[in-house]
């Protein structure tokens, strides 16, 4: 079994966190089971009854304290009870407080070293622009902390000036952070920039169509979307019956050298000749059957760390299908420069790749 992909949002109470992960429930595949843990300050449940309420497969608290200091010890076991009571596709971490993320992140990731049943996907920090008045600590144990951040969620800024979310821009700059920022809409921020793709979203969505943008899923709200990230479309084939992979060195090197704060996301299906190896070295082999030809893997890179995981099944693709299919969600204005820099230093390519590669990168928003 591939490991339970999981998400922290974390971020201040009142400060958008159940709105954005109610709002992101209608943009997943029906059948997809979310799982959520949240602790709460006091014993009031209201937000984890409305999470409840809304299409989540289980809930999971742990009350009276943080997430991020005294109740560490406690999420191995709220964790496994998710695990084997819900059987979730994906489980997020719901937190509130001041703590930064990075002993929560760590120990997720310690967990899923340990049992290989989780993996850490993404770390979302909400902020209230209306509210939020900056960092308490700014110390260089702090700015080491804060890290751990993948991506600033900017909420309510529809309430306030330009320069108000002016201010709070130069706030996240006072702890030198090169992070991937965005701002919600009302709330709601694609599902393509806050989750990667993972094998249960891969087969409870159309295989050919679930890294095309286009097809509506993930564009369907107007020009906002647009102006905060930019999107590339990747294809790379082969002739009939060419049974070569990626070239897996020159995939390497283009996931080592996106920088986390220009690269959001990249997501890809992909055919290999042997088992990819993820960013902490670790690699998965595909099915016994699989072993001694070309395998398919789905690739998840999310803010500088990716994973392959074998893909069972191939149902419904074509007999000349691509070897690659990536979509790469960039930040504004990087676009354009990543789409030539994999042109010109053929950072995609097939194994022993001669001059019938088949490239195509085309810019969807």
């Amino acid at each position: 079994m591939p490991p339970i992909p999981i998400t922290i949002v974390t971020g201040f109470l009142g400060s958008g966190k159940t709105t954005l992960i109610l709002n992101l429930i209608p943009q997943l595949p029906k059948d997809y089971k979310l799982a959520l843990l949240k602790n709460e300050f006091g014993d009031l449940k209201i937000d984890s009854q409305l999470a409840s309420s809304s299409a989540i497969g289980g809930v999971q608290e742990l009350l009276n304290g943080c997430i991020c200091c005294n109740l560490v010890g406690q999420l191995g076991d709220a964790l496994d009870t998710l695990r084997q009571d819900v059987e979730p596709d994906r489980i997020i971490i719901e937190t509130s407080g001041s703590a930064f993320p990075a002993t929560l992140a760590m120990e997720v990731n310690r967990l899923g070293r340990e049992s290989s049943h989780y993996a850490l996907d993404g770390v979302i920090v909400v902020i209230d622009v209306e509210n939020w008045q900056g960092y308490d600590d700014t110390s260089y144990t702090a700015k080491l902390q804060a890290k751990y951040t993948d991506l600033i969620v900017f909420n309510k800024w529809e309430h306030v000036s330009e320069r108000r979310y002016e201010d709070c821009l130069d706030r996240v700059g006072d702890l030198e952070l090169q992070v991937a920022n965005v701002k919600s809409e009302k709330g709601r921020v694609d599902l393509a920039v806050l989750l990667g793709l993972d094998s249960a979203m891969a087969k409870k969505m159309d295989l050919e169509h679930v890294l095309d943008p286009s097809d509506g899923h993930q564009h369907d709200h107007g020009a906002h979307h647009q102006s905060e990230v930019e999107v590339l479309s990747v294809s790379l084939s082969a002739r009939k019956g060419d049974e070569r992979g990626v070239n897996l060195e020159a995939l390497a090197e283009f996931l080592f050298s996106a920088p986390k704060d220009e690269v959001y996301r990249i997501k890809a299906i992909m055919s290999a000749s042997r088992p990819p190896a993820a960013s902490d070295g670790t690699r998965t082999a595909p099915s016994s059957e699989a072993m001694d030809k070309t395998a398919r893997y789905i690739l998840n890179w999310a803010f500088g760390r990716w994973s392959f995981t074998p893909l069972i099944s191939t149902s419904g693709m074509s007999d000349h299908q691509s070897i690659l299919r990536m979509t790469i969600i960039c930040a504004r204005y990087e676009a354009e420069k990543w789409r030539k820099r994999i042109l010109t230093d053929r950072l995609l390519k097939l194994e022993d790749a001669g001059e019938d590669d088949d490239l195509h990168i085309e810019r969807l928003s």
